[in-house]
């Protein structure tokens, strides 16, 4: 690496090198058995300089070829946009525990014994069922260079398990699922195949909504595929940039429901998501992005915080090593004090949903969605009587989360980019074939 920056520093005005390798190995299940084991390595340098005040970038998995990565670099700066900042100069980072030593003795044969713990304990449950399931575990090198002798580099382990069963009946299909992730080793499946039993259970019995305007309580899982998406949009500092985000003229002001409290955090302990600094080598940081219901930050990288003339807020982030951009690391949205036996109880008729298929597809920017209700039940009189099928639900997220009638005193992690309660909100519209 220090090759390539001295390489680059000579043509450039600015240099910086970013260094990624990693390794995965996969325990992949299908069909209720093992398919496949599995370990892949991958290493990649990605090189992004400024040149007569434009961004050149290239990127190369072949580790010796530096002088057509710092020539390749210098070819895109011809075409490359403006630079408006500067990068940054030596840092001290906050000290984040991803790392766990125990990782690397954790032999293939317990992965495997994890996932068929998990598929036994499902398909035990509930004969015809069909399962899904992987086990991984991995670790990831990151190491920054630059020009102006900012530096950093940290390794981060992990580990996730999951589970994803179809139990098909006629033209009745049902989906249930399940996963956690950490940066620790989990020897325990019960957790998730618990989840997964739960969900059969309360899908045993079928139930038919009306088409019309419910109280919904959406669960975590419910929450990440149908409110987040628009949100991560929103409060993007590109979109804010491009005009595009319907919150972008709006901070300072109140546009949510005040029992909302939002914030983008990569310090938290043992998180996948978390680091000690952004792909650009800026120290990691908490962003809160709403306090009661005011929007408070939008999220920037370091090209993004120029242009708007504001600082970054360490979301610098590369997808497979393009260049950067901002990206959120975890999403929390903190939790009220009703637990969900209450939401469900104050509930004469209404909807739990727990799994939205196609909510992506509306119109994100203004924060539309709509789907079909993968995984939902149906609310009576205080208590959940079944399964709804063939029902679809609509709404727009600044809607939802303008009036919510309580937020579940329980948070918990929707993979690792999501930590959040059940969120009840009053109305929303609902149609069905039944």
């Amino acid at each position: 690496m220090e090759n390539i920056l001295a390489q680059a520093a000579k043509v450039a005005e600015e240099a910086e090198v970013f260094a990624v390798a990693s390794e995965e190995t996969q325990a992949q299940f299908e069909a209720n058995r093992l398919k496949y084991l599995q370990t892949k390595q991958q290493t990649s340098v990605a090189l992004r300089i400024v040149r007569q005040g434009k961004i050149g970038y290239a990127t190369t998995t072949e580790l010796d070829d530096r002088q057509n990565l710092v020539n390749n670099a210098v070819e895109t700066a011809q075409f490359g946009m403006q630079a408006k900042f500067q990068l940054p100069a030596p840092s001290s980072y906050p000290q984040v525990k991803i790392f766990d030593s125990k990782m690397e003795s954790v032999s293939t044969e317990e992965m495997i014994k994890l996932g068929e713990e998990l598929i036994t304990a499902v398909t035990g449950h509930t004969q015809g069922i069909i399962c899904e399931a992987e086990v991984a575990k991995g670790v990831i090198s990151v190491r920054i260079m630059n020009s102006r002798g900012g530096q950093a580099q940290y390794r981060k382990s992990f580990f996730s398990l999951g589970i994803e069963g179809n139990l098909v009946s006629g033209t009745d299909m049902l989906f249930v699922g399940e996963s956690e992730s950490s940066c620790r080793p989990l020897s325990e499946s019960r957790a998730v195949a618990e989840v997964v039993l739960q969900q059969l259970e309360l899908a045993k019995n079928r139930a038919s909504v009306p088409s019309r305007s419910l109280p919904v309580i959406f669960t975590p899982h419910g929450v990440a595929s149908a409110l987040i998406m628009p949100l991560m949009t929103a409060f993007n500092g590109k979109t804010v940039l491009e005009g595009a985000s319907p919150i972008g003229n709006r901070l300072g002001q109140l546009v949510f429901d005040q029992k909302l409290w939002l914030w983008d955090d990569p310090t938290i302990v043992y998180r996948p998501s978390s680091r000690p600094c952004d792909d650009e080598g800026i120290p990691s940081q908490r962003t809160p992005l709403v306090e009661g219901g005011t929007v408070t930050n939008f999220l920037y990288d370091l090209q993004t915080a120029a242009l708007a003339h504001t600082r970054s807020t360490s979301n610098g982030g590369r997808s497979h090593g393009g260049l950067p951009a901002p990206t959120p690391s975890a999403f929390i949205i903190a939790p009220g004090k009703a637990t969900f036996a209450e939401m469900v109880q104050d509930i004469k008729e209404g909807l739990v949903i727990e799994q939205l298929m196609g909510a992506g597809q509306g119109n994100i920017l203004g924060g539309d969605f709509s789907g079909n209700v993968l995984l939902g039940y149906k609310v009576e009189s205080g208590k959940i009587v079944g399964r709804v099928k063939d029902s679809m639900v609509s709404g727009n997220v600044y809607q939802v989360l303008k009036e919510i009638m309580a937020l579940g005193s329980e948070s918990k992690w929707v993979g690792s980019f999501l930590q959040t309660p059940h969120i009840y909100c009053p109305s929303l519209s609902v149609a069905s074939k039944g």
